[in-house]
């Protein structure tokens, strides 16, 4: 048996964490087929792939843990959730019921339309990152854990403007010191994970990518990605305007509506973290084809009969030759979670094999799983998901021949 690999998840309950604990139990049973995934081996698509060039720790070896709102197991959340069939969930019941969430730390200031009582009962903020400590060191004696990364797939927290006291890590200390309320819960598990050394994946759009933790980040040689995991609409959008790019032809207009009825949907139904989502999904299209698209609209609505299986609506109008208008219309249903989860294990196993070279501060290679890529401070974030590939098998070649 290798060493094991840790996964602790912010928001383990949550309908895309339990998808990929209970995903990873019954493919190393043999009971679902291991697809998806770019790092395991077999992919049956033609051409070149990162596991040509870098091994990945072995679904088997990999062990979870994390925190969440809600106390009861995550067999409990699975079965709530749907996603994956009860009669397979049944066969790994044993092993979902082990995995009880830590107490969270939360503010319903940040998520006010998530709800939970397993919240940590300590007075200050200070106390809420050595609860986090404690949890993810226990964890990692218990389980033997050679590395562990930390996931976010939490709420996706309201819109906040960048503060005085997010610029640097000294002002970040002092606000965290005063219990400040611009230190938002996500930005608490991000400085935990960097003291920690604990490579840090942000699937959620929550602001956490601050100078403060950057600087923090680079001081104490921590690996980082992010931010908001491009799973559906947002993939495809990148996918179609790369082709629109490269054919020349001018998008005029992109009307995008999303419907979905899980946990997250009823999150973005509050206005303050609908907005942190929307910007994070309609800011890649300007940047892949090079011009600003007056009439590009995005709306995310909370229809609780869809549940987890998400509806993604897309009318796109387009002049082509002799600026002739034309029209596209897409009718994406997905069930996210399921798109969702294969990503989350991807990246992972990537940050891992970062973590392992030593590197430090925002891994690029992985922007192909975010629809807002972190990047440096003089950089551009690149949306373009051809050109997302083709960083990452760079990245890949490069690191092949320091196994």
């Amino acid at each position: 048996m290798g060493k094991k690999l840790g996964i602790v998840i912010v928001g383990v309950n949550g309908a895309v964490a339990s998808t990929v604990i209970a995903g990873v139990e019954l493919m190393v049973r043999g009971i679902v087929p291991r697809f998806g995934m770019i790092t395991e081996a077999g992919n049956p698509a033609p051409g070149e792939q990162v596991t040509d060039h870098l091994a990945f720790t072995p679904l088997e070896d990999i062990v979870f843990g994390g925190w969440d709102l809600q106390a009861s197991d995550v067999y409990t959340a699975a079965l709530h959730h749907n996603v994956l069939p009860a009669t397979q969930l049944a066969e790994i019941k044993d092993a979902l019921q082990a995995i009880k969430p830590w107490p969270a730390v939360f503010s319903g200031e940040y998520a006010s339309n998530a709800k939970g009582d397993n919240i940590v009962k300590v007075k200050t903020f200070r106390d809420e990152l050595a609860h986090i400590e404690k949890t993810i060191v226990d964890f990692k004696n218990a389980h033997g854990c050679e590395t562990v990364v930390m996931v976010n797939l939490a709420s996706t927290e309201r819109y906040q403007e960048l503060l005085d006291c997010h610029k640097t890590l000294a002002a970040f200390e002092k606000a965290v010191d005063e219990n400040h309320s611009a230190i938002s819960p996500a930005m608490r598990y991000f400085y935990v994970a960097n003291k920690l050394g604990v490579p840090y994946c942000n699937f959620a759009p929550s602001l956490t990518n601050i100078p403060a933790l950057q600087e923090q980040a680079d001081e104490l040689r921590n690996s980082y990605a992010g931010m908001d995991g491009k799973t559906g609409q947002t993939l495809l959008k990148t996918a179609l305007a790369s082709m629109f790019r490269v054919r020349n032809l001018k998008v005029i207009g992109w009307y995008s509506v999303n419907f979905l009825g899980n946990n997250d949907g009823l999150v973005l139904d509050n206005p303050a973290s609908n907005k942190t989502k929307v910007l994070s999904k309609a800011a890649v299209l300007d940047s892949i084809v090079g011009y600003r698209v007056e009439n590009h609209q995005v709306h995310i609505h909370y229809y609780k009969p869809r549940g987890d299986a998400k509806e993604a609506w897309d009318n796109i109008d387009i002049g082509g030759f002799c600026g002739v208008p034309m029209q596209m219309k897409i009718n994406f249903l997905c069930q996210d979670s399921i798109l969702a989860a294969p990503l989350v294990l991807d990246m992972v196993r990537l940050i891992e094999v970062a973590k392992q070279r030593g590197e430090k501060g925002i891994q690029r290679q992985l922007s192909i799983y975010f629809k807002s890529p972190y990047h440096g401070e003089n950089d551009k974030p690149e949306h373009d998901v051809f050109k997302q590939e083709e960083m990452l098998l760079a990245w890949a070649r490069a690191n092949a021949d320091k196994k």
